[in-house]
């Protein structure tokens, strides 16, 4: 089942014990009432095998062949096709293939592959007058993250980041202090927010690598959606990540760090503190306490959209880098300049070239798999040296034979008669003037 389909399923759940109604669970899911009724409706029925889609897996009733468009983008380059001033959108583009070329296809399917091969970009269009967003209705269901980067100790400690999580129903806030705004200091906020309330439903990021990035022309022409390993745990998740492409977009958690950079400033000045440990003890103890009590406000909607706390064990598994590696020849992995030599003997069906999965955790714990089973390694205190095969014996010696001196090699090229000298003279006998 798709990470969808297990969200339905837990939301419908939720349903049958009693936490939640059905208007409820319809705006948790994005969905209207009354297919949220089919929906539960197939759940009583069925179980949770009755929210899985019936067509997954196989290709679309409504699709168009493949031969129909090539056939279509061809006569689009042919015909249709030029400089931004003659070229035909898809509307008038769709009605002349219908009436020179006999092919009917709607102007919304061609404007969807005109786009995908480059033979149209969407027209540019006033910008529209912002206004100011509604908070949210119910508790969890978006919380927006940013790092505020301040002299927050003056002078007594280094420069560090604030990350700061709010929530935009309530104004509820989590923040933690660190050097940088790194992977694992936004995996430690997180983390936090989670053991505290649970699992939200998006966050409102910035558009930063750590978050999203751009996908690589690879992904590109594999339709991949491209992921951080940031993006990886929020993924496994279920939690959804939004990219605000201005600030103002994310206006509460920025108007958040203002009364940080006002409030808390002092009060570290007025408690001595001179590091990071000493600062996130006395916001987990004092501080965020009495700024929730004092700024929090109760949400429009009296309902928690907070999913549950994973366990323990689930968070480690989640929050943990993964990257492949290829199995070499001698079986040894090369992750970040250390080389690490599987174990034999273990029982796995796994082959150089491979691909094994390393996972590291915040705390530098290693752990290596292949096709899902956990593979013992060391590591090496240095790179392995390549094996030198020796040279074959000679059988036999051969002797050299001494050049006689009147060998054509130690004499002079004045002397060499010219069929000799001359390669060309091998074709025909040399001819005295």
């Amino acid at each position: 089942m798709s990470s969808r389909e297990l969200e339905r399923v837990e939301v419908m759940g939720r349903v049958a014990s009693g936490g939640l109604k059905l208007k409820q669970a319809a705006e948790m899911l994005g969905l209207s009432y009354r297919q949220t009724k089919r929906l539960w409706q197939r759940y009583r029925k069925q179980g949770p095998e009755g929210l899985q889609h019936g067509h997954a897996g196989r290709s679309s009733n409504r699709g168009k062949p493949a031969k129909l468009r090539r056939r279509v983008l061809q006569l689009m380059e042919k015909k249709y096709s030029g400089s931004e001033a003659t070229r035909f959108g898809p509307t008038l583009a769709a009605e002349h293939l219908a009436e020179e070329d006999g092919v009917v296809v709607d102007h919304e399917t061609l404007r969807r592959w005109m786009l995908a091969e480059g033979l149209w970009n969407r027209q540019r269009k006033r910008k529209k007058h912002r206004q100011r967003r509604d908070r949210k209705a119910h508790f969890g269901e978006l919380v927006q993250l940013d790092g505020s980067f301040h002299d927050w100790l003056e002078g007594r400690g280094p420069r560090g980041c604030l990350m700061n999580m709010v929530d935009d129903a309530t104004g509820q806030t989590v923040a933690r202090m660190g050097k940088e705004e790194t992977i694992w200091a936004a995996v430690g906020v997180l983390r936090a927010w989670i053991q505290q309330y649970g699992v939200p439903r998006a966050l409102y990021t910035d558009w930063k690598n750590v978050y999203k990035r751009k996908a690589t022309p690879a992904e590109q022409l594999r339709g991949q959606v491209p992921l951080t390993q940031f993006g990886r745990m929020c993924q496994k998740l279920g939690l959804r990540i939004i990219a605000a492409h201005t600030p103002q977009a994310k206006g509460r958690v920025e108007r958040s760090h203002g009364v940080h950079q006002d409030r808390l400033i002092k009060k570290l000045r007025r408690q001595g503190i001179a590091s990071y440990e000493v600062a996130n003890q006395y916001l987990e103890q004092k501080y965020l306490a009495e700024h929730n009590r004092r700024f929090a406000r109760m949400p429009a909607a009296p309902e928690d959209y907070h999913r549950r706390k994973p366990r323990a064990w689930e968070l480690r598994q989640i929050f943990r880098l993964e990257t492949e590696r290829a199995i070499g020849n001698d079986w040894v992995l090369r992750h970040h300049g250390r080389y690490l030599q599987l174990r034999p003997g273990q029982r796995y069906r796994g082959s150089t070239k491979s691909k094994a999965l390393v996972c590291e955790g915040e705390d530098g714990s290693m752990a290596i798999y292949h096709r899902g089973e956990k593979i013992t390694f060391r590591e090496l205190p240095e790179a392995p040296r390549k094996a030198i095969q020796p040279r074959p014996a000679v059988a036999q010696v051969r002797r050299r034979i001494p050049v006689p001196k009147d060998h054509p090699w130690r004499q002079s090229y004045k002397g060499i008669p010219p069929t000799l000298a001359t390669p060309l003279t091998r074709l025909r006998p040399y001819a005295s003037p």
